[in-house]
């Protein structure tokens, strides 16, 4: 791999994790709901899910699901149910406001860091679609007349450290968003936009197909 090759990948990540997806908005959710400190978890959640897909992808499971029959519809149907209930659950949200002012009122929130940390994780590592899209798109990087092994190594931690920028890009504009959100009515609403983003989400993962 080239570094002209490598720069062209971390532009094309850069744009593409950018891009507000499944992930990002649930790092937007967690930090209006809980605050910058602990939405930490929550990032590091989606980071190994993702990095799990990552590393999977370039390991071959992305062959090994399309080969075995039913294998990748059931985890597509799996990522869909995940998607709509994240989104349900927003739309049932408490709408009390936060005072982002009291960090021992977000600390007191009831969702443990282990707990934040497995929901980023579920969000991230349900999603079929990038396994698929992360075995299509690495291979445009990969030198055939070099080793592999490194190069995917090279990739994945790339990929991961541009993801984490978006991450926290996401956890800020959340944090500063939950100043605005002081309305309960507003925050209904905020509630209510995000779950329904969620199972668009999922409408639109039911409605991918794979070639």
């Amino acid at each position: 791999m080239t570094l002209q090759t490598w720069w062209l990948f971390v532009m094309a990540v850069f744009l593409l994790s950018g891009t507000p997806g499944p992930n990002m908005l649930h790092i937007l959710q967690r930090s209006v709901d809980f605050g910058l400190r602990r939405t930490v978890a929550a990032m590091a959640g989606c980071l190994a899910g993702l990095v799990t897909i990552l590393a999977a992808s370039a390991a071959g499971l992305t062959a090994l699901l399309l080969a075995i029959p039913g294998a990748f519809e059931v985890l597509r149907w799996g990522g869909t149910a995940y998607l709509v209930w994240l989104g349900i659950k927003a739309w049932r949200a408490d709408p009390t406001p936060l005072d982002v002012g009291d960090d021992a009122a977000l600390a007191d929130r009831r969702l443990t860091a282990a707990q934040l940390f497995r929901g980023g994780f579920a969000i991230s590592i349900s999603n079929p679609k990038a396994l698929l899209f992360a075995a299509a798109f690495f291979p445009q990087f990969v030198s055939a007349a070099a080793p592999k092994a490194p190069q995917f190594a090279i990739l994945v931690l790339t990929f991961a450290v541009v993801e984490c920028f978006w991450y926290l890009v996401y956890a800020l504009g959340g944090r500063g968003l939950a100043r605005h959100l002081g309305r309960p009515s507003l925050k209904k609403w905020f509630n209510r936009l995000t779950g329904s983003i969620f199972i668009g989400f999922g409408v639109l993962l039911l409605r991918f197909r794979h070639n």
